[in-house]
């Protein structure tokens, strides 16, 4: 007889133990791709079914350190579900917490326009434009394999009319103004140790930013204030020791600064406004 989900889920959890920070979840979430479903579908109704064949590729290629996202194909970010593959970040749950400040700050009304540097998969700016149906948006990026994957997700979830991107190095060639403005630049210092599954399989592009990690938020800062519409914000992801020396860099150039901290009590997100 075949081995049933809920044994083979206890098999995988015990061998990614160690490798993964999270390997009842990981486990779970390739059995639910393994058998087509939904992670809740998995849990409530098909923990009896016979285990797939196909989990146990799954299964290795995980052992050997691929991030699940890109196993799977696809990452859940905040309402939207997007998809993913090498050559862009994975979004965190962390990044949320910019979306959460965008919220606060406009409300149900929300912006009418909207701009995300550094887009990826678009993470930020579909998040925002799905939060506010009425709102329109521009995502840039430098990377045409990150593009590519945004212009994908926005015509997959429906705001291919509401979303523009372009190829880019930051805010070059930007002559308007942003009602809100999202931005996770890569923060990490370039000879910082990152977990395998990261610094083997994510773009080095997308994650370090010089010896102190800072090198994006000079580039970014000095131009932000001419971004940002009246009564606008800015909203920066920055690393979870970094608070003082980027609002530093802010309140340089005038701007105005304030901290969120993400669900897990760290500092996340820098919000700038004129």
């Amino acid at each position: 007889m075949s081995e049933r989900v809920r044994g083979t889920l206890g098999g995988a959890t015990a061998r990614l133990t160690g490798l993964s920070d999270t390997p009842r979840l990981d486990a779970e979430l390739l059995m639910a791709h393994a058998l087509g479903v939904s992670r809740d579908a998995l849990l409530l109704t098909h923990l009896d079914d016979p285990a797939p064949d196909s989990f146990a590729a799954l299964l290795a290629r995980r052992s050997e350190g691929e991030p699940v996202a890109y196993i799977t194909g696809t990452r859940d970010f905040w309402t939207i579900r997007l998809a993913v593959r090498p050559g862009v970040l994975i979004p965190r749950p962390d990044s949320e917490t910019l979306i959460e400040a965008a919220v606060r700050h406009f409300g149900a009304a929300g912006p009418g326009r909207v701009l995300d540097l550094g887009t990826g998969s678009g993470a930020l700016l579909l998040a925002a434009l799905d939060q506010w149906p009425a709102a329109r948006g521009l995502g840039v990026d430098r990377s045409p394999d990150a593009l590519a994957i945004a212009r994908d997700n926005a015509e997959r979830l429906g705001m291919g009319a509401r979303a523009e991107f372009r190829q880019a190095d930051w805010v070059e060639g930007l002559i308007d103004t942003y009602d809100l403005i999202l931005c996770n630049p890569p923060y990490i210092e370039d000879h910082a140790a990152l977990p395998r599954d990261v610094a083997a399989h994510e773009p080095a592009g997308a994650l370090f930013a010089g010896a102190d990690g800072l090198d994006a938020y000079r580039a970014l800062v000095p131009k932000m204030g001419r971004l940002i519409a009246p009564g606008g914000i800015a909203l920066l992801e920055i690393g979870a020791t970094q608070a003082a020396a980027v609002r530093a860099l802010i309140a340089r150039e005038g701007l105005e600064s304030e901290l969120f901290q993400d669900l897990g009590g760290r500092d996340r997100c820098v919000a700038v406004s004129r």
